[in-house]
């Protein structure tokens, strides 16, 4: 059965493409080909905006009860659900996700996206009246901003394109959503989906492109907002695009999030912790604890363990629910990664891997590395590498650690690790970041996910990214 996909999803209807332009897709795993899918040119976008624009100005959605978009809502988990097979194999295949990851975390997790926002929806229609210090009271009104461009990557696809659907579609905003070219199978999926699950005409519309056709998206005269994951090279250009435009942004963009192991830290409480809070999707996760800040007093014992753990770790195909650790999503990115190991090797101690797995010929993997005796002003320490490789530096206190942690440009992630939970969130607020953890890390759907200093602004997950696709309109009632 062929993958090959040949139009675009515009208006709840399959568009063929303006041009002959199309993306190869390939198997992170293998190394080859699995697809070929159309690439957008700026008419196709044009395309798309506009059926974004006419179901948000004459079409019904944004005129329906929130109550009503969160039915439409309920039924596009359903749809979802009974894809999700489909849809972790399809994440897996292409961009190299563990399928025990996937099954999880772009299969199960965004069906919790939606189910959130459609039951914040369903409380949108209770009157917002507060007092007013010079006249009778105030109403709030909170309306849809608009039409938004979602500019999604291609480490979460799914959950990374729901975290900007779900409240869009609470809001009642309709969108046009940019996948990765690397990650596209999955979002013909989801198009399925709402298809079936009678989402309005130009509520949802998918188009592939490059990054000069994503700009011009990005900059396109009838977007009112845009919603933008990815590094943060990509996220300024975008920003200064939205700034000179005043035109409402969310950026998420890149860390280099630290783990802080204090003294008293159950040391395998926090191996068995450390896969998922420094070394996600293969590394390939923006708020992975990359930089591992390890007491002086027990620095050997925490590199030791780690460097023992990390050699444990399965790599092999991602389709395998065996593997822990699966390729790079592609052979540039593999080669980037590759990149900053050779520099390590030149700035700290290489304690694990360094190399490719012996006998993997075919996929773009990449050994768990590990880097020991790490100056926080090392490359490898200060740029995110997007890839399996961690860094020991060594400190002396936990104003130390603090210290350290908070020298850097990004503050997106984190954890810190104790048997003492009151002095692990003392030191956790003192961290300079948008999100941590205590003993642990993982984002949770009602509380704000986002990033200070160079790693975005604007938050998603919690009412607080509800808030992010409304107007608001204060009427001051004087008598």
């Amino acid at each position: 059965m062929t993958l090959d996909r040949n139009a675009f999803f515009i208006g709840n209807e399959w568009v063929s493409p303006s041009t002959s332009r199309t993306f190869e897709v390939i198997g992170a795993s293998t190394g080859e080909v699995i697809a070929t899918v159309p690439e957008a040119a700026e008419a196709d976008v044009d395309r798309a905006v506009a059926a974004a624009r006419a179901a948000f100005e004459t079409g019904e959605w944004s005129r329906m009860t929130p109550a009503d978009r969160a039915g439409v809502m309920r039924r596009f988990i359903g749809a979802l659900a009974a894809r999700g097979d489909d849809i972790a194999r399809a994440v897996s295949i292409q961009n190299g996700m563990p399928i025990s990851l996937s099954g999880l975390l772009e299969a199960q997790f965004p069906l919790g996206v939606l189910d959130y926002y459609a039951g914040l929806a369903e409380t949108l229609g209770t009157p917002d009246v507060r007092p007013s210090q010079m006249g009778k009271e105030t109403l709030v009104d909170r309306t849809p901003l608009g039409v938004v461009a979602a500019v999604v990557p291609w480490n979460f696809p799914v959950t990374l394109a729901m975290s900007k659907i779900a409240p869009a579609m609470a809001a009642g905003c309709t969108l046009v959503i940019k996948p990765s070219p690397g990650t596209v199978l999955d979002s013909y999926i989801l198009a399925e989906a709402a298809l079936e699950a009678g989402v309005p005409a130009g509520v949802l519309n998918w188009v592939a492109a490059d990054r000069d056709v994503g700009a011009y998206l990005v900059s396109h005269p009838d977007v009112d907002k845009v919603a933008f994951t990815g590094s943060t090279g990509a996220g300024r250009k975008i920003a200064a695009v939205c700034g000179e435009l005043l035109r409402p942004v969310t950026l998420e963009l890149g860390g280099k999030s630290a783990s802080i192991v204090l003294e008293d830290a159950d040391l395998d409480a926090f191996l068995q912790g450390l896969p998922t809070a420094s070394l996600l999707n293969n590394g390939q996760a923006c708020y992975n604890g990359t930089r591992v800040l390890a007491p002086k007093s027990r620095y050997g014992e925490v590199v030791d363990a780690m460097a023992a753990m990390m050699s444990s770790l399965n790599v092999g195909d991602a389709l395998d629910p065996a593997t822990h650790v699966g390729p790079m999503a592609s052979s540039a990115h593999r080669d980037r990664v590759e990149g900053y190991i050779a520099k390590g090797r030149n700035e700290a101690r290489l304690v694990a891997g360094g190399g490719r797995p012996s006998g993997m010929n075919h996929g773009f993997f990449v050994e768990p590395t590990l880097f020991a005796d790490v100056d926080n002003d090392a490359t490898i320490a200060r740029e995110e590498i997007f890839g399996p490789v961690l860094s020991v530096i060594p400190y002396t206190d936990d104003a130390d650690a603090i210290r350290i942690a908070n020298a850097s440009d990004f503050g997106l992630g984190g954890s810190v690790w104790s048997q003492d939970a009151e002095r692990a969130i003392g030191v956790a607020r003192q961290v300079q970041t948008g999100t941590i953890g205590i003993n642990g890390y993982m984002p949770s759907l009602g509380s704000p996910f986002g990033g200070i200093k160079t790693s975005g602004m604007g938050r998603e997950f919690g009412p607080e990214a509800l808030g992010a696709y409304q107007q608001f309109k204060s009427i001051y009632v004087m008598a």
